[in-house]
């Protein structure tokens, strides 16, 4: 559903959502292939600021120089 990889150096950051069905969505964020936080939402409202979230620390890392993978 939603995924973003970004990468500096031997650095990544992964950020990703996945639609789990009836279970609702896995939120994810993982640096250096290390699960960093995993959280499982039902509610619509909490991904949508997971979302922010991510767009947030996404704009974070470009001005950082990291760069999409």
């Amino acid at each position: 559903m939603y995924a973003q990889n970004f990468r500096r150096a031997a650095h990544t950051k992964r950020f990703s959502i996945i639609d789990t069905g009836s279970s609702g969505w896995e939120v994810r964020e993982e640096q250096n292939s290390r699960v960093v936080r995993i959280v499982r939402y039902d509610d619509w409202h909490r991904v949508e600021r997971a979302l922010l979230h991510f767009a947030r620390e996404a704009v974070t890392l470009r001005e950082n120089g990291w760069v999409e993978a």
